[in-house]
């Protein structure tokens, strides 16, 4: 079969009380026609085409360049059949067309082969769903055989067919040879002056070409997004469905209405997540991983046995197995924490090396370093990289010790086993298995008194 698929995004997306199109507003962490077409992918069609308008500039300088996809500007909006329209000439005659939107992100796969299954030379296949409420909807007409005989948009209807609660999803596929010559025959004369593509439905009918009609009895995977309220209701029900499916896999997770994976997530066995994670880009989890809660973990490797404390930040980065961090830490991008390592409360490492065994425990900052195995790092430890124009790199050596409040001024190296007095400011590189400090000499006044408010 010989599939292409059409995206309508052209909407302007005015409920939307934004400078942005409708269909880049971000759902779980992407624009919301990335999942479409990232679902019509899966069809293995022979092109897509997304028809654009309102904020074209924008749409292109975003997503124009994705491979596979045929881009389409519809200039004046005048109605989905119009939209469609601009595409045709595109679409190969022998092919099956595939009607998505742009504001429908969360349409399955699955759904959509059935559908497109359905299709023949005398048949046209439609999507549909009945909603306890379907105001708004275009309602779905059968004759007394119960066939699809048409669809009323909501502000054509008269008061019986108000009451129809099976309504239109907009999606639909067809022959493309009967598509060219319904649309041809499209008019705008009803409320709203435009063209509506359900009006094939009844052309359909008037041809005798069958109309098959799946009813999904999934609500969710067909609503459209037009809101920012919308917009949230989608997003905790694609949330709450990816959580679901984690823990099928056996993924402990504390409470599903408080887990986000904005992209994608690999996880190994026995792994626990608590409430508030959020998950972003690529991230690898182990086996055994415990992630506290309010974590945010983006492009990250997390190795076998970690734990991760509560409040932590780690982003760009691998930690190795065994490790613990956090609280309140903060791994920042090209930073590698080998097996074992400890980073505490409100420490930030950034494009560093920890070596197996190291410990930063307290309120450090260490960037642009290469820290061998076994180094213990005192609290308040600073290594000072930036001289407001240029990095520089520190290296410390296995089996160091840096006491606490030490300030390294970068470049400089720590020999292996070398001890740092605490409170040093270290200039100059320090050799092995030696005691370096620099203080000033301790004074006490005698005669001194404190100051006494008058």
């Amino acid at each position: 079969m010989n599939l292409e698929v059409i995206i309508l995004a052209a909407g302007q997306g005015t409920r939307m009380k934004s400078s942005k199109p409708k269909v880049l507003h971000h759902l779980a962490g992407k624009p919301m026609l990335l999942h479409v077409i990232e679902t019509a992918r899966l069809l293995s069609a022979r092109k897509i085409h997304v028809v654009y308008g309102h904020g074209g500039d924008q749409i292109m300088q975003e997503m124009g360049q994705l491979e596979g996809v045929d881009w389409t500007e519809q200039a004046e909006q005048l109605g989905t059949g119009h939209a469609v329209q601009q595409v045709m000439s595109k679409l190969s005659e022998d092919s099956t067309a595939l009607v998505l939107y742009g504001d429908v992100p969360m349409i399955q796969s699955s759904t959509l082969q059935t559908l497109v299954a359905d299709v023949s030379e005398k048949q046209m296949s439609l999507l549909t769903v009945k909603l306890d409420d379907p105001s708004g909807y275009g309602r779905i007409v059968r004759n007394q055989h119960h066939e699809v005989e048409k669809i009323v948009e909501h502000k054509d209807a008269n008061e019986s067919e108000l009451l129809i609660s099976e309504v239109n999803s907009g999606i639909m596929a067809v022959r493309t040879t009967h598509l060219n010559k319904w649309l041809s025959q499209l008019s705008n004369d009803n409320v709203q002056g435009e063209y509506y593509l359900t009006d094939i439905i009844e052309m359909a009918s008037n041809d005798d070409i069958g109309v098959t009609a799946t009813i999904t009895d999934d609500p969710i995977e067909v609503s459209g997004i037009n809101d920012k309220v919308q917009l949230q209701v989608m997003e905790r029900a694609y949330q709450y469905r990816q959580a679901l499916g984690f823990m099928r896999e056996g993924v402990s997770i504390i409470d599903a209405s408080r887990f986000d994976c904005r992209g994608s997530c690999t996880i190994g066995k026995d792994v626990v997540i608590d409430v508030n994670a959020v998950i972003q880009g690529e991230v690898v989890l182990g086996d055994r991983v415990n992630i506290g809660p309010n974590v945010l973990l983006e492009d990250a490797i997390i190795e076998n046995d970690v734990q991760i404390f509560a409040n932590s930040v780690i982003q760009q980065a691998q930690i190795g197995a065994h490790s613990r961090i956090g609280p309140f830490a903060r791994i920042r991008p090209e930073t590698v924490l080998k097996n074992n390592t400890h980073v505490g409360n409100f420490v930030e490492i950034k494009k560093s090396t920890v070596g197996v065994g190291s410990k930063v425990n307290h309120l450090s900052y260490i960037g642009d370093s290469e820290i061998g195995s076994n180094v213990n790092i005192g609290a308040g430890t600073i290594t000072c990289n930036y001289d407001g124009a240029n990095k520089f790199k520190t290296i410390i050596g296995d089996n160091a010790f840096i006491g606490s409040d030490t300030q390294l001024v970068a470049p400089v190296t720590i020999g292996k086993g070398a001890t740092i007095g605490a409170g040093s400011t270290i200039t100059r590189n320090s050799p092995d298995d030696k005691l370096t400090l620099s203080r000033s000499k301790q004074v006490t006044l005698d005669n001194w008194q404190r100051p006494k408010k008058e």
